[in-house]
């Protein structure tokens, strides 16, 4: 499932999309229009600026603003960041040890296709995408 951090990071990429123009956009600003706790939502621009999704500037004029445009922000890097590993599995996530297993697993076929399927469709989808409303 996932979680609310992820679900808030999308909001607030696409509020920073829509709303930032060419100044920084002050945390209070964010959390009013999406009715996110200014607490939690620290929590999350710390974890966008820490993976370089986000910039941030502290005092006056102070704020946030995206890196890049929003056609070079694949979903899945998002949901990733803020979740880790979108792998249905353990034995895929990509920091795994070689299963015991893998040689005579039945149902990895399953999983390795599962994974591909999720992995492509968030990666396929752009910040740009979902704010223009084109889904696959």
């Amino acid at each position: 499932m996932i979680s609310t951090k992820a679900r808030y990071a999308l909001r607030v990429l696409v509020d920073l999309a829509q709303n930032q123009g060419n100044h920084f956009v002050p945390l209070k600003e964010i959390a009013t229009r999406q009715e996110i706790s200014e607490k939690y939502l620290e929590i999350i621009l710390k974890m966008l600026v820490a993976g370089n999704i986000l910039k941030g500037v502290r005092g006056k004029g102070g704020g946030y603003r995206l890196t890049r445009s929003p056609e070079e922000y694949p979903i899945g890097e998002i949901i990733e960041l803020t979740e880790g590993s979108l792998a249905p599995v353990s034995c895929l996530k990509p920091d795994a040890e070689i299963c015991s297993r893998k040689s005579n697993c039945m149902t990895l076929p399953l999983w390795e296709k599962y994974n591909t399927l999720i992995h492509h469709f968030f990666y396929s989808i752009t910040l740009d995408d979902l704010i223009n409303g084109r889904l696959p």
